[in-house]
């Protein structure tokens, strides 16, 4: 749902935002299994078609490619530390970035009903603008350090 939630939202910029890769990895998943059908219904409400989407366990190449990843908990958060070693210093909780104290985190639906993944939807889409402005302030901090290596 993240995936296609920011995915829709960087199409709507300009470049370069509109043009990175993102991808969703999951830190307890199966390789290759379909969208939860609660997921698809829940994004379909709001127009994402999210059918085709399979998961992707977390890998170190990865890790070594992302400029950031944005997990739902603090328990996703201690999974990829736990994980990938040394942690990647650029996770962050989707909500974190949110102003005026809002929760920083969104509640894993993983065997709810419908509801529940809508609740989860809405608690994403209330983090995609502040992820905008954090994703492109990372893009941009990326691209001056990498223009200072030369």
């Amino acid at each position: 749902m993240a995936e296609g939630l920011f995915r829709h939202a960087l199409d709507a910029q300009g470049d370069p935002l509109k043009s990175l890769k993102i991808s969703s990895v999951g830190v307890s998943v199966f390789d290759r299994q379909p969208a939860n059908p609660n997921a698809v219904a829940a994004m379909s409400k709001v127009g994402i078609d999210i059918k085709g989407h399979h998961s992707q366990p977390i890998t170190e190449a990865v890790v070594a490619n992302a400029l950031a990843f944005f997990a739902m908990t603090e328990t996703h958060l201690a999974m990829l530390a736990y994980q990938i070693d040394p942690p990647p210093a650029n996770a962050f909780l989707m909500r974190q970035f949110i102003e005026g104290g809002a929760d920083s985190q969104i509640p894993d639906p993983f065997g709810m009903n419908l509801s529940h993944y809508e609740a989860c939807r809405d608690s994403m889409v209330e983090a995609v603008p502040s992820l905008l402005k954090t994703v492109e302030a990372l893009y941009h901090a990326q691209l001056a350090a990498n223009s200072g290596d030369k």
